[in-house]
C-alpha cells in the first residue's frame, strides 16, 4: 500500500484519539516499520490490519467501523491534497464512475508499482450506481467510507448497500439528488 494512506491514517488516529493512542497502538501492533511512514513509501496491506487490530483494541470499537471512519477522513483529505481529480465534477455518482479510468490510470502513471483495488462502475435505469469492487486486500470497510466521504465533499445524501462477495463488494448507491433529476 501507499504511504500515504499510512500517514493520513496515522493523523486520523491523532485527530480523533490523540498522540498518545497513536504511540500505544503502534508499540501494540508491533508492525515492522515501527510505524514510521513516508507518505511516497510502499508498506505491506499487513501493517495496516495490524494497526487496526490494535486500534480496534484499544478503543474497544470495531475494526470495520474504525476503517469506515478513516475512509470518511481519506476522502476529506484527496480532496485537498489532489483537486486536479475534481475538476469539473460535481456530483458522488460521477465522481465515483470516474475513479477507475480517470484517477487509477494517472496514480499509475505516477505510481507503476501502486497496486489498486478495481473498481467496475455501472449506471442502473434508475438513476443508481453498481460498484464492483474488488482487491486482494481486505478494505471493503474503507471504500465504503471513501464512498461515503465522496458524497460528504459534495454535499450529497446517499444511500450505501453492500453485499460481499469472495474478492470485495458489490456496491448500490443511491443518491437523493440523482433520483430527484
Amino acid at each position: 500500500m501507499k504511504g500515504i494512506v499510512f500517514t493520513e491514517f496515522l493523523q486520523f488516529v491523532e485527530e480523533t484519539a490523540g498522540a498518545d493512542v497513536v504511540d500505544e497502538m503502534i508499540e501494540i501492533s508491533s508492525v515492522p516499520s515501527g510505524g514510521a511512514y513516508t507518505a511516497i513509501g510502499k508498506y505491506d496491506y499487513t501493517e495496516m490490519v495490524a494497526l487496526v487490530g490494535a486500534l480496534s483494541g484499544i478503543l474497544d470499537k470495531p475494526a470495520p467501523a474504525l476503517v469506515q471512519a478513516y475512509g470518511r477522513h481519506l476522502f476529506g483529505r484527496f480532496g485537498q491534497v489532489y483537486p486536479q481529480f475534481f475538476a469539473g465534477v460535481s456530483t458522488t455518482l460521477d465522481f465515483i464512475e470516474q475513479v477507475q479510468d480517470r484517477i487509477h490510470t494517472e496514480v499509475l502513471k505516477l505510481y507503476p508499482d501502486a497496486e489498486l483495488p478495481g473498481l467496475d462502475a455501472e449506471r442502473t435505469p434508475e438513476g443508481d450506481l453498481v460498484l464492483v469492487y474488488t482487491s486482494c486486500r481486505p478494505f471493503g470497510s474503507l471504500c465504503i467510507g471513501l464512498i461515503e466521504g465522496c458524497a460528504e465533499y459534495f454535499g450529497e445524501t446517499v444511500e450505501v448497500a453492500h453485499t460481499p462477495r469472495p474478492d470485495g463488494l458489490v456496491i448500490k448507491i443511491s443518491c437523493a439528488a440523482a433520483q430527484a433529476a
